[in-house]
């Protein structure tokens, strides 16, 4: 498995510090987000899943705890919009150039608008996917943040 992607070398070229974890990614977990969790040994809400919804017609990436779902409403109040709903696979794979199981907020084809749980900024360091499936970056909430220009709010249900 390659460790370099376009998440790794965005992450280089922003001046974040990280490190990457590697694990046997499963296609048929039910929930990848906390199979990743698991297959690296940390609490699911220390590794934070990335989702693409759309939000009044456009796409936004929302990043949260792997042991959560998203509240649309709260979504869509976060970004002072009306209606979210999550993005078709297809189409999260052509906004971001990842493919589904390895989406990452960092270094998508277009950087789109990024909200994360407030929530995970209390957390020293996070696992977020690394732009491959079975790889995730480990680094400060607060860089992640940063680097994306996110918001910070309560997005889960």
């Amino acid at each position: 498995m390659a460790r370099t992607t376009r998440a790794t070398q965005f992450l280089e070229r922003s001046g974040v510090a990280f490190e990457t974890a590697t694990y046997d990614y499963d296609p048929n977990a039910d929930r990848i987000g906390l199979q990743a969790a698991e297959a690296i040994g940390e609490a699911p809400r220390r590794v934070l899943k990335t989702l693409m919804a759309v939000l009044d017609g456009k796409p936004v990436c929302v990043i949260v705890p792997s042991d959560r779902e998203v509240s649309m409403k709260k979504l869509a109040a976060a970004f002072g919009g009306k209606h979210a709903a999550m993005m078709k696979p297809a189409e999260a794979e052509k906004t971001t150039g990842y493919v589904v199981g390895g989406i990452s907020p960092f270094g998508q084809k277009k950087q789109v608008p990024t909200a994360i749980e407030i929530a995970a900024l209390d957390e020293a360091l996070v696992y977020i996917n690394g732009g491959q499936r079975g790889l995730q970056v480990r680094l400060s909430p607060v860089d992640a943040r940063d680097a994306v220009k996110a918001i910070a709010a309560s997005l889960v249900a």
